[in-house]
């Protein structure tokens, strides 16, 4: 099973890019990852593509903090109805506790933890590597430096994590890691997470907004149906542009979507509907505009609605409306006749 993460994880990723001297689009593409994806943060593609592309844009820039580039200007926002939710929370830890809650919707493959220990806490990030062989460094970076930036914005800007721990090696340069998290950042650790006061967590927020909290809780419960309909919509115009060019299967779909084909057959079954029956569906629309309402010709015709040979259009058309296509324009076409040529009546 593909796990998968929200594309607003990509956030910042094209400008990182480009002044590692790569060039984002093909990056993307190379990781089989739809550009279009980045005008578009709440679908969620496949978490092992995006490691992939953070691991080897990371290689080819030489950029060892790569990650941790991406998550210098991430803001609250990025989460979406998650992030208004959690900023307007009485503490620190409630806050973190609604994160807990809502991280399926932002990351599949990413769980956080908080533990007491006595006067200090831990955050845990554990992340799982969707690939035995794919190495995690880049996404655990940029995983724990958007937590520090978020903390940041919840309690102050100049905060500090007691410490920060790291599994992975340390790399050549410290210099962006102290830069970031401060002096006080090891590697080769047993966890990845961050260390600070208890006393951070139970301060309490004195922005916090209760009816913008409720707002926002609203947003996130409606999220669910309005993805819905936005995927159908999303779907149904890819199919429109990929009908002619005979390569309309829904993996395809998915993958112009920059998501897995099971989220595309999930969404479609929310809805009452299949890949295969929404197809159909406008085939039948592009039959009665093409066949009734125009004079293209029948191969042309058959060629716009993805068929490979006119034969096969014609048996679908034959089983969709009960004549093949030739005898219905006929029996439309002299309907259409009589109509133009019929007098017009007295006002």
């Amino acid at each position: 099973m593909s796990l998968l993460v929200r594309a607003a994880a990509l956030t910042n990723y094209s400008e990182v890019a480009r002044a590692a001297g790569l060039d984002p689009v093909r990056m993307m593409m190379d990781a089989g990852i739809s550009p279009s994806v980045l005008r578009e943060p709440d679908l969620m593609i496949p978490v092992e593509r995006y490691g992939r592309l953070l691991q080897t844009s990371a290689t080819m820039s030489g950029n060892e903090s790569f990650g941790l580039a991406m998550a210098e200007s991430r803001l609250l926002s990025n989460l979406g109805a998650v992030g208004m939710l959690i900023r307007d929370q009485a503490t620190l830890r409630d806050s973190l506790t609604l994160l807990m809650r809502y991280q399926p919707l932002l990351n599949g493959a990413q769980s956080l933890a908080v533990e007491d220990c006595g006067g200090r806490v831990i955050i845990r990030e554990v992340l799982i590597a969707g690939n035995a062989h794919q190495p995690t460094r880049q996404r655990v970076e940029l995983a724990l430096g958007v937590m520090v930036r978020l903390i940041r914005q919840l309690i102050k800007a100049d905060w500090q994590p007691q410490r920060v721990c790291l599994e992975h090696p340390a790399p050549h340069d410290l210099s962006a890691h102290h830069r970031f998290f401060g002096p006080h950042v090891e590697f080769d650790c047993d966890f990845n997470g961050i260390i600070c006061a208890k006393a951070d967590l139970d301060a309490r927020n004195p922005w916090a907004d209760p009816a913008m909290a409720r707002y926002a809780q609203q947003l996130i419960d409606e999220s669910a149906v309005m993805q819905q309909a936005t995927m159908l919509e999303d779907v149904r115009r890819t199919i429109l542009l990929l009908l002619p060019s005979g390569r309309c299967s829904a993996e395809q779909v998915a993958d112009h979507l920059g998501v897995v084909c099971r989220t595309v057959q999930r969404r479609l079954a929310e809805r009452g509907q299949s890949f295969s029956s929404m197809v159909n569906e406008i085939r039948t629309e592009l039959a009665t505009r093409h066949v009734i309402e125009s004079d293209r010709p029948l191969t042309e015709v058959a060629t716009l609605l993805g068929f490979s040979a006119p034969s096969g259009f014609s048996r679908w058309y034959h089983a969709q409306f009960g004549c093949s296509p030739k005898e219905s324009r006929a029996a439309h076409g002299t309907t259409r006749r009589q109509t133009a040529s019929a007098p017009a009546s007295n006002a």
